[in-house]
């Protein structure tokens, strides 16, 4: 099956159907996916050139005691042969309860509101999925619109259970709310080391020479900019614990996710509408697998929203609201998330958003197996 999960898509594979061994997924998801494309496009394939659009959702029985489903998320590479179950996918999570009903995976009524508890299995945390069901299928026409999406649909509210140390087991795996991250010619970056949902490294627009309001495709055209960031990210993986040292950082390129962050200023979105400064409380910019995102992956604006909640932190002193949801900016409009963070036991209870999620088509994939090629 094929499914958009708020800003993302990805192929949905039942467990059942794949090879017993996870280390035998590889050549399956890669094949499937087009990848790897030196061309960067995976033409040869399911995969939509860009890491949002190259992802592989898993399915199946669940092996936690409080979950309906485990739910298990590759991030497929686009121009290198990657598989990574590193962290998870937010946006696709809310296609994981609709397809988990639609392929009877679990039991709900044929009408009304449902709820599947899901088991992340890349981050060992619960999901908590709530959503519509008419007729025995997820509902899927509804008034919900949300950034980087055309249309509406159905709502599907996420919660997220005790997210904190999603990757690390800390809040913050390197110790301190904020640190100084150090660039060529003498520069210094502030930054914020956060693990909630995903590992993210929050770092100071400003001090890049950035006001937060920029377009991904002119932060993608600049060499020298690019090449800042990911000197930040892998000092930051090291840092968190997440590599050893910064030639093992390079090799993962999945986590930590890096993210510009400043106050909110006016901004115009990816698909031409002009937003002012005060319909946000912050502005973020996300990067994963070297590329920046058009719109916030949800467990980055979940970390986000978190970090803003928690004393000392970069987000927190750039952000304008000092309590309740938070509206985070971002490159095709804004997301609201609420957060309920424990800052003094280093947890965090718990973090929701809204999503709409559509099955596209469903049968069969064609890939080249490369042992009978």
């Amino acid at each position: 099956m094929f499914m958009r999960g708020g800003t993302s898509k990805a192929l949905m594979f039942r467990r059942a159907d794949l090879p017993e061994r996870q280390e035998d997924w590889a050549p399956i998801f890669l094949a499937a996916m087009g990848t790897p494309d030196p061309n960067g496009r995976q033409l040869d394939g399911m995969g939509g050139a860009i890491s949002s659009l190259s992802k592989v959702c898993v399915i199946g029985p669940p092996t936690h005691p409080q979950a309906d489903v485990d739910y298990t998320f590759a991030q497929i590479g686009v121009d290198q042969a990657t598989v990574d179950y590193g962290a998870n996918c937010g946006n696709m999570s809310s296609a994981v309860g609709p397809f988990a009903v639609d392929e009877r995976l679990v039991e709900v009524l044929p009408d009304g509101p449902a709820t599947v508890s899901i088991h992340n299995t890349n981050t060992r945390k619960l999901i908590v999925a709530r959503f519509g069901v008419e007729a025995g299928r997820a509902a899927v026409l509804g008034p919900l619109a949300i950034d980087g999406v055309a249309g509406t649909g159905a709502p599907i509210r996420l919660e997220f259970r005790d997210l904190a140390g999603a990757r690390t087991g800390r809040l913050l795996p390197a110790g301190e709310p904020l640190h100084s991250l150090s660039l060529p010619g003498g520069r210094t970056v502030r930054a914020s080391l956060v693990d909630a949902a995903n590992p993210c490294v929050f770092v100071a627009a400003a001090d890049l020479g950035l006001i937060g309001n920029e377009r991904p495709e002119h932060m993608e055209s600049n060499a020298a900019l690019m090449a800042d960031l990911e000197s930040l990210r892998r000092q930051a993986s090291v840092l968190m614990k997440l590599s050893a040292d910064v030639a093992s950082a390079a090799a993962s390129r999945t986590v930590p996710f890096i993210g510009l962050v400043a106050p909110p200023q006016a901004w115009r979105t990816q698909s031409g509408i002009d937003r002012s400064a005060d319909e946000a409380d912050i502005a973020v910019r996300m990067l994963s697998s070297a590329r920046p995102h058009r719109a916030i992956p949800i467990t980055s604006a979940l970390c986000a929203a978190v970090a803003c909640r928690t004393p000392g932190t970069l987000p927190a002193q750039l952000c304008r609201r000092g309590a309740g949801p938070l509206r985070i900016a971002h490159a095709s409009g804004t997301v609201l998330v609420e957060a309920e963070p424990d800052s003094r036991a280093g947890r965090v209870l718990h973090a929701s958003v809204y999503r709409t999620a559509r099955r596209l088509f469903q049968g069969e994939v064609m890939y080249l197996d490369p042992v009978q090629a």
